[in-house]
């Protein structure tokens, strides 16, 4: 089956920043943006033969809601507006318009409490379509120019980075052999996004994209038992449950990226911070249970800012950061810090001095409790910057 850039859903020429295998497991992280910057990500799919997605009107998973469990061209009749989502089982790419246009979205197991959850532009989503089970093996190849001519590169498996191997800015086509693929229109896994199966697009307008510059992608594969044995789960962006994919994790290896993981599902508990290398169990993580849920941390390059609070709620003595902190009592003469307000780069942050300890992983946004985030009988006392290149 062949297909161009229409079949996908493009309306004019196209950047591709990204390309995803497409695996079982939570959302992928995207933004609106004008030209893709760079990433292909390959993703083998699994998950369980009954699919099941759960739209609700309101946040919180509250107001009328439409269960589904395969594809819907038009869901303007079962509700009005979408602004949470539950997916219980399977996977699903969601649209905000009718027959499968519009924004695109990949979901996969896990809670939506609202909109931004799955980093969507509105509470408008109006059809959906079931990404069905896959096994296989994965190929893809992408041109130059339209009607396949031009520069041809196949995919199979990861590339760190597209661009520096096919040598051109644009895909104007591409022919996917093998399995399920989803383009992103930035680097890092972010822009929108569009779902690929198997076939032929002959032009980027069949695959609705409107720019098409490939970059990179991104692994991350856990196993059940100690040396990379047993049952193992492979994941590329945030997972909020391993549960259904695996009953215990003994053992990691971090292909590309960096990530933390935790040990309670939801992205509670014990964090840990993993970069790219092998631990061949987990008390090479520094673990003492299993792992129950993963957050991909995006690659940054820009500038680090955060302020720290000795109080709740923003109170008390404040600092304001822009670099590594091994002692906030030797610098600041600060005994606690219960808030904080990261508004550029992500950190890590550290019960005891000279970074060790219990860790807790911080993105851009607001922190008014720790106690409130489950943290109670906690003291930070040094952050550090995540610089690394991942």
């Amino acid at each position: 089956m062949d297909f161009s850039f229409r079949t996908w859903g493009s309306t004019h020429a196209t950047t591709l920043g990204n390309l995803h295998l497409l695996t079982a497991g939570g959302p992928t992280m995207m933004e609106h943006g004008h030209e893709w910057s760079s990433v292909l990500l390959f993703q083998p799919l699994t998950g369980s033969q009954h699919r099941r997605i759960t739209f609700y009107e309101d946040r919180n998973f509250q107001g009328r809601s439409y269960e589904c469990s395969n594809d819907c061209t038009d869901l303007h009749s079962y509700f009005n507006r979408c602004n949470s989502i539950r997916v219980e089982s399977g996977c699903f790419m969601i649209y905000e318009r009718p027959n499968y246009m519009g924004h695109q979205y990949y979901m996969r197991r896990g809670e939506y409490s609202d909109y931004q959850r799955w980093m969507g532009f509105s509470s408008c989503i109006r059809s959906c379509r079931m990404i069905p089970m896959y096994r296989g093996s994965y190929r893809l190849r992408i041109y130059e120019k339209a009607d396949f001519s031009g520069h041809m590169m196949e995919f199979m498996d990861d590339c760190p980075c597209v661009s520096d191997r096919f040598h051109h800015r644009h895909v104007y086509s591409c022919n996917v052999m093998n399995g399920y693929w989803i383009f992103y229109e930035y680097p890092n896994y972010r822009g929108r996004q569009y779902f690929l199966r198997s076939g032929e697009y002959r032009r980027y307008r069949e695959w609705c994209a409107t720019c098409a510059i490939v970059g990179s992608f991104r692994r991350i594969t856990f196993y059940e038992d100690r040396n990379f044995g047993g049952r193992s789960y492979e994941c590329s962006s945030d997972c909020a449950d391993f549960s259904s994919y695996l009953s215990r994790c003994n053992s990691c290896r971090v292909e590309s990226g960096c990530f933390m993981v935790y040990d309670r599902p939801n992205y509670m508990g014990n964090q840990y911070y993993m970069r790219r290398g092998e631990y061949s169990d987990y008390s090479r993580m520094g673990m003492f249970e299993t792992i129950r849920s993963c957050r991909m941390i995006p690659m940054y390059r820009g500038q680090f800012r955060m302020r720290i609070y000795e109080r709740e709620q923003f109170g008390g003595q404040m600092n304001e950061m822009m670099d590594d902190c091994d002692s906030i009592m030797d610098r600041y003469r600060m005994s606690d810090c219960q808030s904080c307000n990261v508004m550029d780069g992500h950190w890590l942050m550290y019960e005891q001095p000279h970074y060790r300890g219990r860790m807790m992983y911080m993105r851009p946004g607001e922190y008014r409790s720790f106690r409130d985030m489950g943290y109670s009988n906690m003291r930070w006392m040094s952050m550090r910057r995540i610089m690394d290149s991942c």
